[in-house]
């Protein structure tokens, strides 16, 4: 099977998606953004990939007459076995670098038994990490090896006597994550994970395991790919095979609602205001693209100075009473009238309220001066995932152009990506058709 590819490379998030012959979305992936982007985008690609193959282990079972409630059951508990597997070979590749980085040092037993210690302990946790009911605060290896790595490595730096520098610990993760990161995932991984979630199961099935072998038989050729996004001028494509941000998430929000005609995408890094005609072309556009602010980069800064997670902020700003009036987005004072705002005595809640309103205000502004707000209007972006920006945005369109259309997908974050693999495939077509 041949697919095309569009890789958004954005300022915190790579994100992929594959469409198959017909432009038909076969599978998503998102990683962190990093340093090295080859990484950054072969991971997400693979991880494009393996959501595909999912895709493709539920179309054999189907094939198979297993029923859909049945059928849907297993690809899950697979894909969660399936993340269990792959989260633990990369504590096995932390593990050696983390031995390369010792190595290097003068010997230092007490420094050994605690790195030992910390790698046994994450060992340990990972099945309760995948459990059913588990509430991982993300998904991205780093992030989740990270803060499991710190607790440990904290909790052994404390204890008395130990001799043990918590610094330490932690520039050594630091150095061994990123050669962790830049490692390749192998091309067989997908069937022996997969497999070994499947014969860990209580129900094990011969139908599963033989969907699995199905589905990680097929052959996947990459045809043709397309990048875009923040950092865009740094994927490791030719100039021909990049496209601006703003027409790929014209196109995709276009894909996605065909009737939108109006775009808002508030990213990592910028905002975007579009306007579409009706095949997804783009008419106009405004990007604040030399401020943070009103960003999700604003919103990260704000969830570290409140010492939050970044998506605990919008569910809190939902449970507001009042929302405070903020009279700076600005990421530099943001800080400062934060503090202010908590010495008065405001509630967080209300603060959150009011710093969301501000941020979609500043919004508004952006879509006025591209054309205002026409209907069908889609918000895409990885903010469009925030309860409380959202319902700030319906308030204030509805405020200023009255009932529309407010069109918001739960892969609103892939946008740029699935306009990005249009323009791959279209690319591809049109020298097929010529040949």
């Amino acid at each position: 099977m041949k697919y095309c590819v569009g890789i958004d490379l954005g300022s915190t998030t790579t994100k992929a998606v594959v469409v198959d012959e017909a432009a038909r979305v076969l599978g998503r992936g998102i990683t962190n953004s990093r340093s090295s982007y080859d990484a950054a985008c072969q991971v997400a690609v693979t991880e494009a990939l393996h959501d595909a193959r999912f895709a493709q282990i539920a179309g054999e079972l189907a094939h198979m007459g297993v029923e859909a409630d049945r059928r849907a059951a297993w690809v899950r508990d697979i894909e969660r076995g399936f993340r269990e597997q792959q989260y633990r070979t990369q504590l096995l590749t932390l593990r050696e670098e983390l031995r390369g980085a010792v190595a290097l040092r003068e010997h230092d037993a007490a420094l050994e038994q605690a790195l030992a210690t910390i790698q046994e302990r994450m060992g340990a946790e990972s099945k309760a990490l995948f459990a059913a009911d588990a509430n991982r605060k993300s998904d991205f290896f780093r992030d989740l090896a990270g803060s499991r790595y710190l607790e440990h490595a904290e909790k052994l730096a404390r204890k008395k006597g130990s001799g043990l520098s918590f610094d330490t610990l932690v520039g050594l993760f630091d150095k061994a994550i990123l050669e962790v990161e830049a490692r390749s995932t192998e091309a067989g991984a997908f069937a022996e994970h997969a497999l070994h979630a499947a014969r860990e199961l209580p129900e094990r099935s011969r139908e599963l395991e033989r969907a699995i072998e199905a589905a990680a038989a097929i052959p996947m050729e990459e045809a043709s790919s397309v990048g875009t996004g923040y950092g865009r001028a740094r994927l490791p494509f030719p100039k021909e095979r990049i496209r601006s941000e703003i027409l790929c998430h014209g196109l995709g929000a276009h894909l996605m609602f065909p009737r939108t005609r109006t775009v808002l995408d508030i990213g990592g890094q910028d905002t975007k205001a579009i306007q579409v005609d009706e095949s997804g072309i783009v008419t106009s556009f405004q990007m604040n693209d030399r401020c943070a602010a009103g960003c999700g980069r604003y919103l990260g800064y704000i969830a570290d100075e409140m010492n939050l997670g970044l998506h605990e902020l919008g569910p809190m700003a939902c449970n507001s009473k009042r929302a405070v009036r903020i009279n700076s987005t600005c990421t530099v004072f943001a800080g400062a009238e934060l503090r202010e705002r908590l010495s008065l005595g405001e509630q967080r809640e209300d603060i959150l309220a009011g710093l969301h309103r501000a941020i979609i205000l500043r919004a508004m502004s952006l879509l006025s001066r591209s054309g205002g707000v026409k209907d069908e209007f889609t918000f895409t972006g990885g903010v469009a995932r925030n309860p409380a920006a959202v319902g700030a945005l319906k308030d204030l369109v509805r405020e200023n152009y009255g009932e529309l259309t407010i069109n918001i997908s739960s892969e609103s974050i892939y946008t740029g990506a699935l306009g990005a693999a249009l323009f791959a495939w279209r690319e591809w077509n049109r020298k097929e058709v010529a040949a």
